[in-house]
């Protein structure tokens, strides 16, 4: 297991290596995709059985990494 962010970490044998909350089994990207779906902080925390620290070290994660990623448009 590594952490990659606070909070966030990868393990080959976890979710075939994609970032979860630490000690837990639950992604990211579930975690920002419920968000994004109109569930509250709290509700995913509740849900998942996550804190809402974690729930915002995932939002800061996608943020961080979806500002490291390059759009490029093609017409």
């Amino acid at each position: 297991m590594q952490e990659i962010a606070p909070r966030i970490t990868v393990d080959p044998d976890v979710r075939f290596g994609k970032p979860v909350i630490r000690g837990t089994r639950v992604p990211v990207d579930l975690v920002v995709g419920k968000l994004a779906g109109g569930m509250t902080q709290e509700q995913v925390a509740e849900e998942y059985g996550i804190t809402k620290e974690d729930v915002l070290a995932a939002l800061a994660y996608a943020a961080r990494t979806l500002s490291e990623d390059q759009v490029r448009a093609i017409s």
